[in-house]
């Protein structure tokens, strides 16, 4: 019989191992964390996300997301569409840089533009009711009555992550000091967000 503790670490390695990877929403944070914009605000969003997601997968919803593929096939057109449009914009910012690193002078309204387009790249992917709710629901499932431990886990691997991230990535701050080296960060960014928008389009 499997302990609370090592059920609570086998969540928060399968946690870590669906968050960890190259996509929309980790290269936003790495980005708002660098330019150190709503950073507070930005891995709130994502880390509360994923817990309610998380919740949603271990309560057993992940049956029915499943049993409606048409609602995940508007998910996968939207969501894919304002990836391109980020994608576009991110192209854009490789060829006319406007600055590297947030000034206090710059309008209030930075804030809401972070936490939308983080709610956006956050809930408007297909994969993540799919792999956040259907796959790690199942394998919180296999747990039984320690499923809750599980989920648990899994948040706890989210939050960290989410915060190390956005909150570590203002040490690159000096590094990405040179117009030249955002050119190449919006570079990767924009290669990221255009090439998933394309595959959720495409798989819609």
């Amino acid at each position: 019989m499997p302990s609370t503790l090592t059920t609570a670490a086998a969540g928060f390695g399968t946690g870590l191992s669906l968050i960890v990877a190259i996509g929309a929403q980790n290269a936003f944070v790495l980005r708002q964390g660098i330019r150190r914009d709503a950073v507070l605000a930005v891995v709130a969003i994502c880390a509360l996300s994923d817990a309610a997601l998380i919740a949603l997968g271990v309560g057993g919803v992940g049956a029915v997301v499943v049993s409606w593929p048409g609602a995940l096939t508007v998910v996968g057109w939207v969501g894919g569409a304002f990836l391109l449009c980020y994608g576009a914009l991110a192209a854009r910012r490789v060829f006319r840089p406007a600055g590297a690193l947030r000034t206090d002078g710059e309008a209030a309204g930075s804030v809401r533009r972070a936490v939308l387009t983080c709610l956006a790249l956050t809930w408007l992917n297909p994969h993540v009711y799919l792999d956040t709710v259907f796959l790690l629901g199942s394998v919180a499932a296999d747990h039984g009555a320690l499923r809750w431990t599980f989920g648990l886990g899994a948040v706890a691997a989210s939050v960290c992550w989410f915060t190390a991230l956005g909150f570590g990535a203002r040490l690159l701050g000096r590094v990405l000091a040179r117009p030249a080296a955002w050119r190449v960060l919006d570079g990767l960014v924009a290669a990221t967000m255009i090439v998933l928008g394309v595959t959720l389009v495409a798989g819609a």
